[in-house]
């Protein structure tokens, strides 16, 4: 006697369902490290950004304070800290707080209130009399703020802003011989 297909029970037998959970695993193996050079990628140009309306504050405090930098130090461990810092002496001259926040640093910033470190030897310095290891600075390429840590893809790992107000992911430090 011989059993006919509609006897069969609807539904999916083990093999199809195997096949179709392999290809689902699959598709999540890449799709998982794309989304996340994706996301690493956005947190970077937010932090550029960041850096961008860092640099439009510190010239607002340039064209108050005669063209000189301020005097404060590079960081601070604790917000409670009474210390000159970038994050107090330029809250000021930005609209968002938030802009002292990487969005790659997820201790940092709820430490000191700030991700981003101020180059201290360019403190009280004239804007156009900047010194950087000795030598006075070329085409404006001395760093005046940039990340705390590495936490961004790339070769260097950090972001800077630059004396020419410009901020990038590149290290392109520049002085006259």
């Amino acid at each position: 006697m011989k059993l006919s297909s509609r006897h069969r029970q609807p539904g999916f037998t083990l093999t199809e369902v195997l096949i179709v959970l392999a290809i689902i695993v699959a598709l999540a193996a890449i799709a998982v490290p794309v989304g996340r050079s994706v996301m690493a990628k956005s947190r970077n140009a937010a932090c550029l950004s960041n850096l961008r309306q860092i640099g439009t504050g510190l010239e607002a405090y340039l064209q108050d304070h005669a063209q000189t930098m301020p005097e404060i130090a590079a960081g601070r461990k604790g917000k409670n800290e009474d210390t000159p810092v970038l994050e107090t002496e330029l809250a000021s001259y930005l609209s968002n707080p938030e802009a002292f926040h990487c969005p790659a640093d997820h201790k940092c910033f709820e430490a000191s209130g700030c991700s981003y470190l101020w180059n201290s030897s360019q403190s009280g310095r004239n804007r156009l009399k900047l010194v950087f290891f000795g030598k006075e600075g070329d085409d404006r390429r001395i760093p005046l703020v940039t990340d705390k840590e590495d936490w961004h893809p790339g070769e260097s790992g950090v972001n800077f802003l630059y004396a020419d107000l410009s901020a990038s992911s590149k290290v392109e430090f520049g002085v006259n011989q």
